[in-house]
């Protein structure tokens, strides 16, 4: 901080004058390890990645079955709440919520992937078939 500033900043905080370095030191610590938006989102985001590659390979995996895309709200949500609960017993609600499986998620999944006409012309170049 400037000298100027300083001296209008303690003239309005009387009672920090005679602090020692130390304080100064703890309050800036404190502000920095303070939590914002932007650590809030970052740390969340790291742990979403995680959500949104399980969501796109369960996708995949729903798309390539040809079934309906409600079956990851109906059948694979359930399932992995069970596995989570009966074989590692945990908590299934902090992971089950980082994987969105809802229609709609499902659906505009299936459609990036079969955007990317380079995926599909070599899926179908290397992929055996009859017609």
């Amino acid at each position: 901080m400037k000298p100027s500033k300083l001296e209008d900043h303690l003239r309005s905080h009387p009672d920090k004058i005679g602090k020692d370095l130390k304080y100064s030191q703890t309050l800036k610590k404190k502000y920095e390890k303070r939590p914002t938006v932007h650590n809030m989102f970052s740390s969340t985001s790291e742990s979403n990645d995680d959500g949104l590659r399980v969501s796109c390979n369960i996708s995949l995996l729903i798309a390539k079955s040809g079934k309906p895309r409600n079956i990851g709200e109906q059948l694979v949500s359930p399932t992995v709440e069970e596995v989570l609960k009966t074989v590692l017993h945990k908590s299934s609600f902090d992971i089950l919520k980082r994987i969105p499986l809802s229609n709609n998620t499902v659906q505009r999944r299936v459609d990036e992937m079969s955007s990317d006409e380079s995926f599909l012309c070599d899926y179908l170049r290397t992929t055996h078939f009859s017609m």
